[in-house]
């Protein structure tokens, strides 16, 4: 969301068409809004760390229970529309925040959705990257049938189910399936066409990745680490599950490469972990930047992870902690400069496996070169930018 506004703040039209004005209820991000000289609301209920761990455990499928209960999201709905009564846009953009489909309902303002080709219904109904293994074709068939009903029913009970009784308590229709939840007025698709083959469904447009740029400083440590052995970047984002970022971590112990590993926020949590000493833990970093420095990267497949990956051109071990992120790097897979890992107690052994095949895989690096050439192609912020002011520029 961050690098959409700035976008429509340095693109010349868009500057003058909109205020731009975020609404957040927690996380670690925050003050990079207001850095950027945004609008900021702080919303209630604020989301506690427990209450994040508790939404992304059931994001990762490690419970079965609903994220947010029925009294939680009427009254982030409740906020909300309070809130945009007030702020009055002419067009709400979001990527996840749960609750906002139905403000926007209620109050009948348009919803732009920020989503990844792997969400779409072409690429669920074809196994979502989870079945691409499974022969012969009539086996995949049916096993495609089989994750699709299995993901709607998870989606259903885990978020579904109470934003439709809010969507009921406020007079407005509720949601079929989440493939109706995800379509905006218009839907802006953060990556380059190619990535899934997946087709778009009508007023769905690509703007390619959206990914941080220049939000960290590249850490002395990282700019003095020796370029004598290859280079490993391992990053897990916000939601790797922490024991299976320490196995990997100590697997990393006397191995022919170093690493950079910015998961301090993983091993913070918990009982110490044993850091091996080709590996340098850090906090966040310019991820871009540091993927272009590293021989291969190792990730846990989210769509900024992802794009990134691709867009800096590097071989990819990855290592799903839930089923959006098995389908972006079974995307990466199909690309031909990929291997994925199971999500298990411990991958560690398959990782290195993964690690030792890819550093010597002189096709996959190749084909990880020429795809870097489609996404940087692609300028993300600024095409999404211009789809804005094209649809909304003139209601301001």
């Amino acid at each position: 969301m961050l690098e959409i506004a700035k976008g429509v703040a340095r693109d010349p039209v868009g500057s003058n068409a909109f205020d731009i004005h975020f609404i957040s209820d927690g996380g670690d991000f925050e003050s990079l809004i207001e850095k950027h000289g945004f609008g900021l609301t702080l919303m209630e209920p604020r989301l506690t760390p427990e209450k994040i761990e508790h939404i992304a455990k059931v994001d990762r499928g490690e419970k079965f229970t609903p994220a947010f209960t029925d009294a939680e999201m009427i009254q982030r709905v409740e906020n909300e529309v309070a809130v945009l009564k007030t702020l009055k846009p002419v067009a709400v953009i979001t990527g996840s925040y749960p609750s906002i489909p139905v403000t926007c309902r209620a109050l009948n303002i348009p919803l732009v959705w920020v989503v990844q080709s792997t969400w779409l219904p072409d690429f669920f109904e074809h196994g979502a990257g989870i079945t691409d293994r499974v022969r012969p074709a009539p086996i995949k068939a049916i096993a495609d049938r089989c994750i699709l009903a299995f993901i709607n029913f998870w989606i259903k009970h885990g978020f579904l189910d109470c934003v439709n009784h809010a969507a009921k308590h406020f007079r407005v229709p509720g949601y079929d399936s989440i493939f109706d939840y995800w379509r905006g007025d218009i839907t802006l698709v953060a990556e380059p066409p190619g990535f899934s083959g997946a087709k778009l469904p009508p007023n769905h447009f690509f703007t390619g990745p959206l990914i941080p740029q220049n939000e960290f400083a590249l850490p002395e440590e990282i700019k003095d680490i020796p370029r004598d052995k290859p280079l490993i970047y391992f990053a897990m984002g916000s939601s790797g599950t922490r024991e299976i970022v320490a196995r990997i971590v100590e697997s990393f112990e006397d191995k022919p490469y170093r690493v950079i590993a910015p998961v301090k926020f993983h091993l913070a949590q918990g009982q110490g972990v044993h850091i091996p000493s080709n590996v340098l833990i850090t906090d966040w970093v310019p991820a871009l930047q540091v993927n272009k420095m590293a021989d291969l990267t190792v990730i846990h497949g989210g769509i900024g992870t992802v794009m990134t990956a691709a867009l800096a051109g590097k071989p990819v071990v990855g290592v799903g902690m839930q089923m959006e992120q098995v389908a972006n790097l079974a995307c990466l897979e199909r690309l031909g400069f990929a291997i994925r890992v199971r999500k298990s107690r411990n991958p560690s052994r398959k990782v290195q496996e993964a690690i030792a095949k890819l550093l010597n895989d002189e096709s996959a690096k190749s084909k990880a070169a020429a795809f870097a050439e489609t996404v940087a192609r692609w300028d993300g912020p600024r095409l999404a930018a211009e789809r804005l002011v094209e649809r909304y520029g003139g209601s301001n």
